[in-house]
């Protein structure tokens, strides 16, 4: 298991590659299953979760032909002859629960076990199978698995209701519905750039899908969906990520290359308040500081509002703040698993219920801490950046699942950041 040993604090100046998304590239691949030739996907990000999902396909018995090089997925589903997706893999991530969908569009019917993921907080996957049930799936639970089936080859759809909206359950909906549901109506969709991508690149393998980027799709079925090449979309987590990375330091100079502006929302109007003079041209996103910055309080929202993803990295920028801000997760109620880490290294944070009140500017100094899921293990690599002395991030495999080369990238623009066994 490995450690992170930085030195801090050092300004940052230089370029920063986006490289792909990972939670756009996850349903791609889940989408690739559908077609009935092999499918290419660019920009695919080498994250350990690209690797694990690569390995929950394969399963199948399809072909997966991952590039690195090249950062190129080709995956050729005409060999797929196994419909389950077992719990050693599935386990180990969340999101190969798109499987579900991926199968029974392919096959009509699947095996896959229940997820696992990040340590923080039930995300239950039940609304998943009530609109597989509303489309007219047949769903079975047992020893913690989900066996789906359907008894001819469509089903009539209907119309359901996500309550809430979600993203997982939404891609799920579409995956399964577009060659099985005659016509199948999902209310209040996610409108999330992952989710508008996979159904163009649905629209482009033949599906019929009307109100993409819209809370309403209709899913009409076709007979068939044909292999595509598809680029991947650049990371929007991993931008706003480093736009926060560049704000801590006082005297940074960082563009970030290859971005897809568009697809950050409302972020870039919050960063604005922070005082930070930041420009956009095309894909690239130059940040300029010049001494301290503004408190900003945000409430995360369904997209395009302020992204859950982004808010532990935000709460720690506030620590560098000139006064009192608050970060409220309206998503996950419980996602604060990064307060006491922060704390030992000197942050000012309490916590109540599902909002977190932060008192800047704090000097930080550097000690052990320790990750606990994705979003916080990259918050406690910003705050040790930004602290006085050496800092240890403990467990930083939960950032081998998301952010491609992070300590390359960050080091390349003035951070001391080596890796080591722990």
């Amino acid at each position: 298991m490995d450690k992170f040993i930085i030195e801090g604090p050092t300004p940052l100046k230089g370029q920063i590659p986006i490289s792909g998304s990972k939670n756009a590239a996850l349903p791609l691949m889940a989408a690739s299953l559908l077609g009935n030739s092999p499918s290419t996907i660019h920009l695919v990000p080498r994250l350990k979760d690209i690797y694990t999902f690569n390995d929950v396909i394969r399963g199948t018995g399809t072909e997966v032909d991952f590039n690195e090089s090249e950062n190129t997925l080709r995956i050729d589903p005409t060999t797929l002859n196994h419909t389950e997706a077992p719990y050693d893999l599935v386990r180990k991530m969340r999101a190969s629960f798109y499987m579900l969908g991926a199968l029974i569009g392919r096959a009509g019917e699947a095996k896959v076990s229940l997820p696992g993921g990040c340590a923080w907080g039930p995300r239950p996957v039940d609304l998943h199978l009530k609109g597989f049930e509303t489309m007219g799936i047949d769903i079975e639970l047992e020893q913690g698995y989900v066996h789906a089936s359907i008894d001819n080859n469509s089903v009539e759809g209907g119309e359901f209701t996500l309550e809430p909206s979600s993203v997982g359950a939404t891609i799920n909906l579409v995956l399964g519905a577009v060659l099985r549901a005659k016509k199948f109506v999902i209310k209040n969709a996610a409108k999330e750039p992952d989710v508008v991508l996979l159904c163009n690149m649905l629209k482009k393998m033949g599906a019929d899908i009307e109100g993409i980027g819209t809370d309403t799709l209709t899913i009409q079925k076709v007979d068939k969906l044909e292999g595509v090449e598809f680029s991947n979309d650049p990371d929007r987590i991993e931008t706003g990520t480093y736009m926060i990375a560049a704000a801590m330091h006082p005297d940074s100079d960082v563009t970030l290359t290859g971005c897809k502006p568009e697809d950050l929302g409302r972020f870039p109007t919050y960063f604005k308040k922070l005082g930070v003079h930041f420009e956009i041209s095309g894909s690239d996103i130059r940040i300029q500081t010049n001494g301290g910055i503004n408190p900003v309080s945000i409430k995360t929202k369904i997209y395009p509002g302020f992204p859950t993803d982004l808010q532990a990295q935000w709460a720690t920028l506030m620590t560098q703040a000139k006064g009192t801000s608050t970060v409220t997760d309206t998503i996950y109620f419980d996602r604060f698993s990064y307060v006491p880490e922060l704390k030992r290294l000197g942050a000012k944070l309490s916590v109540e219920k599902n909002k977190v009140t932060i008192q800047g500017p704090t000097q930080l100094t550097g000690t052990s801490v320790m990750s606990t899921d994705l979003r916080a293990s990259v918050s406690l690599v910003l705050a040790a950046m930004a602290a006085e002395g050496q800092s240890e991030i403990l467990r930083v495999y939960h950032l081998d699942r998301g952010y491609e080369q992070l300590e390359k990238k960050l080091n390349s623009v003035g951070a001391s950041i080596t890796r080591a066994d722990q």
